[in-house]
């Protein structure tokens, strides 16, 4: 007589439980698989990542606070000139200068070399990226871009520098291209202490996610005598 197909089988029973074809695993056919797997890194985020430019509100906004003035000054001298009033004393007597001076004058050429620095450090506000104090992390997702401070780079670095026995303080200076590191060990050989501080440094310069890794520089000293 057949088992009802409504009634569950004894707890004491044992069941056959479904087999994992193997080569369905390998075919990637395998519809239960994991979906928290780590995506695989794009391979045009892989490249070196450009630096973050800064806004300079403060430069622009000077600048396009002195062009308003200068324009608005200029513009109510042209009105009360053309309504018959008298133009301005010293837009006339900058005229007259203008016009008398000669081009080798000590005064011209400083204010042609003052209006040529001012456009120079226009120019390279224009072109330059700014912001040195932050590091472009790499890239591992399209649409998020991350950045790490300078100093929150060198106290990581200098909180992993103290871990090492025999290291009693340490300096770390970071800039785009070099990691300064200065430690004084006050017990085992300094070779050691080198060897284990530019083995953890490197894990951690790795470990801090730059998109271009400073270089270290590694320098290990004896505290200085007292007295």
């Amino acid at each position: 007589m057949s088992e009802p197909q409504g009634t569950q089988p004894p707890e004491d029973s044992t069941q056959r439980l479904p087999v994992l074809d193997k080569r369905e695993t390998e075919d990637g056919n395998d519809s239960d698989r994991s979906e928290s797997s780590a995506a695989p890194e794009p391979q045009g985020e892989r490249g070196r990542v450009g630096r973050f430019w800064s806004a300079r509100r403060v430069p622009a906004g000077i600048v396009a606070l002195l062009l308003l003035g200068l324009t608005g000054l200029f513009l109510y001298d042209i009105v009360s000139v053309r309504a018959g009033r008298p133009g301005m004393a010293w837009r006339r007597e900058l005229a007259r200068q203008l016009a008398e001076r000669p081009l080798d004058d000590t005064w011209v050429l400083v204010g042609a070399g003052v209006a040529g620095v001012l456009g120079l450090w226009l120019l390279i506000l224009a072109v330059t990226p700014g912001l040195r104090d932050v590091l472009p992390m790499r890239r591992t997702h399209t649409d998020v871009r991350a950045g790490l401070h300078r100093d929150a780079a060198a106290t990581a670095l200098r909180d992993r520098a103290m871990e090492v026995a025999g290291v009693q303080s340490a300096r770390v200076r970071v800039r785009r291209r070099r990691a300064r590191v200065r430690a004084v060990s006050h017990f085992r050989e300094l070779d050691d202490v080198r060897t284990d501080l530019d083995a953890v440094l490197a894990d951690a310069v790795r470990g801090l996610g730059l998109s271009r890794p400073p270089s270290l520089s590694l320098r290990v000293r004896r505290p200085g005598r007292k007295g």
